[in-house]
């Protein structure tokens, strides 16, 4: 979370709700992240929470099952002091969409609760739910006039997926547009809440020796790696109809490589960076069926051992379909369309079911040449890396060649390494602070707009379609525990590169 004195302001006073309030990601991210923003003394002077369910229970049975999944999921040491005032402002509706008087209740509860607590009726919508109810959900509020500003603000937070390809994003957006205006939805990606991810425009914009060099005249290519240990576990039958390229490809990976191929925004507001990464998703280069098939891999897992844990074929997991076609593994090379980076592929890679858990971004430099170097020994030089790591450490390395002391030249790569936790005092945090904070004082930089989720979408479409259309042909296998399927260094090494090692 940002020290900036101007971020250290309380947001003002708001009643926040949270649709789905007993289930998983409540529990494991958003009440801890809220518990951290009161410990950082970053919540409203008056500030209550409402949380909704279709189960029925009674305010103090939440509040118990809150304060337990606090005590196991909370990311630093809990003050009990603290927990209980967060926990105190807690209630409870049932509420389903299914059931329109339902919400009418919640409105009647929220409007007398506002009263109470003089929260001033801004109101912060959370919908912690299945994305099936984001839709249902939103309409029900719209009809009770939930959601509509006089003179208080209304927002509505909307975790991924934004839809399931491109036609079904478009339904979405439309739908919730003819609700709020765009200003008021906050489409919610936990990556953008990383630090070493907002870093991303401060290494760029911040620093006169990187933009300069920062474009096809310097660089070679760009690898993203969004790598998972764990493989689909109890998920099988939400997998099996998602798979690795739609959960995270159009949100995480294309949030990452819009930070790094994005112009510079006129100026460092939300209009301009949205604008500017949404500019660099529709420059992607739509592929013909042929060109997409080639540029892509895509794999299922087969069963293999990743540290203790025995790790069964994905076709074998429980709700996964026998014959499924759905990948647990893909990498694509992208290309885009503009001065900036025309000629400079674009390298992503994510898996479930890897020998390694870690997310990065690495910008390769062009080769020096080794003519001044003639007659000499050295017939090679290393990589030129700069490496910006996201997880499990948030880093920044910096490769590069130094000569080997001696009376010779010899030459070998060297590494400069930044960490953050050794420079910087931060306490643990889930990543979904700084969103929430964000959302509650109207700032959303780092929120996905309309225009931006859709070109993803666009930018992905072709490689569904191709692979709808191939059916079973071109699905490669990799053992879990293993680096992926070896046809995903081929589509690199046909190119005469190949992926960073993992140090």
């Amino acid at each position: 979370m940002t020290k900036d004195p101007q971020a250290k302001r309380k947001p003002e006073n708001c009643a926040f709700v949270i649709f789905g309030v007993t289930g998983d990601l409540t529990h494991r991210l958003v009440m801890p992240s809220l518990y951290n923003l009161a410990a950082e003394h970053l919540l409203p002077e008056k500030f209550c929470v409402v949380g909704v369910a279709r189960k029925g229970q009674s305010d103090d049975e939440l509040r118990e099952s809150l304060m337990k999944g606090l005590r196991q999921f909370a990311t630093r040491p809990i003050d009990d002091d603290i927990a209980r005032k967060l926990l105190e402002c807690v209630t409870f509706v049932e509420a389903d969409p299914k059931d329109p008087p339902s919400f009418d209740r919640l409105r009647e509860h929220l409007d007398s609760l506002e009263c109470a607590q003089d929260t001033g009726g801004n109101r912060l919508f959370y919908l912690a739910t299945p994305p099936a109810a984001f839709a249902p959900t939103a309409r029900e509020l719209g009809r009770t006039g939930m959601t509509k500003e006089n003179g208080a603000w209304r927002r509505l937070i909307i975790e991924k997926p934004f839809g399931t390809d491109l036609e079904s994003a478009r339904a979405l957006n439309a739908e919730l547009l003819n609700i709020m205006d765009e200003h008021q939805i906050y489409r919610i990606d936990h990556y953008l809440g990383k630090e070493t991810v907002q870093n991303i425009l401060v290494l760029r914009f911040a620093n006169g020796m990187f933009e300069p060099i920062w474009n096809r005249n310097h660089i070679d290519h760009i690898q993203i790696t969004v790598e998972e240990k764990l493989g689909v576990g109890h998920r099988g039958g939400f997998y099996d109809a998602t798979g690795a390229l739609r959960d995270m490809v159009p949100n995480h990976l294309f949030q990452l490589m819009s930070l790094v191929a994005m112009e510079p925004p006129a100026r460092f507001d939300a209009h301009s960076v949205r604008s500017e990464k949404a500019e660099v998703l529709t420059s992607i280069q739509r592929p013909t069926e042929e060109e997409a098939l080639k540029s892509s891999v895509r794999a299922q897992y087969l069963a293999g051992r990743i540290g203790d844990d025995e790790i069964t074929d994905y076709r074998k997991t429980e709700d996964v379909k026998p014959g499924s076609t759905t990948e647990t593994f893909v990498a694509l090379k992208l290309m885009i369309d503009n001065w900036r980076w025309a000629g400079v592929p674009f390298y992503l890679r994510t898996g479930k079911a890897l020998g390694h858990k870690r997310t990065e971004v690495a910008i390769k430099f062009k080769q020096a040449p080794l003519s001044m170097f003639s007659g000499t020994t050295v017939d090679r030089l290393s990589q030129n890396f700069l490496t910006i790591g996201i997880a499990p450490t948030e880093t920044i390395e910096l490769q590069f060649n130094a000569k080997i002391p001696g009376p010779s030249i010899t030459i070998d790569g060297v590494e400069m390494k930044f960490k953050y936790g050794d420079y910087f005092q931060a306490d643990p945090s889930t990543g979904y602070e700084t969103l929430i904070y964000d959302c509650m004082i109207g700032d959303n930089i780092l929120f996905q707009r309309a225009d931006g989720v859709e070109a993803g979408w666009q930018a992905v479409q072709p490689f569904l379609d191709a692979w709808k259309n191939a059916g079973t042909n071109g699905i490669e296998t990799y053992e879990a525990g293993s680096d992926g399927p070896a046809c995903a260094d081929e589509l690199l090494r046909r190119d005469g590169r190949s992926w960073r090692k993992f140090s």
